[in-house]
């Protein structure tokens, strides 16, 4: 799974980092989401799939 966010469009609500911590963080300067751990998507693709379905922009994709 390759997952991509679009930095320009996120809003940093949090939701992501919420559901899947794992994977996702905030850039603290910026106040907006990133991925954290790459190496940790695989064996968390059911989180990432609900936080891309939770992202109310819908800035999370594959």
């Amino acid at each position: 799974m390759n997952v991509n966010i679009d930095f320009d469009s996120c809003i940093g609500c949090g939701v992501c980092m919420q559901i899947c911590p794992a994977v996702f963080g905030l850039d603290d300067d910026a106040g907006k989401a990133l991925l954290l751990n790459e190496e940790a998507i695989s064996g968390h693709e059911e989180l990432i799939k609900e936080a891309m379905d939770s992202c109310p922009i819908g800035c999370i994709n594959e």
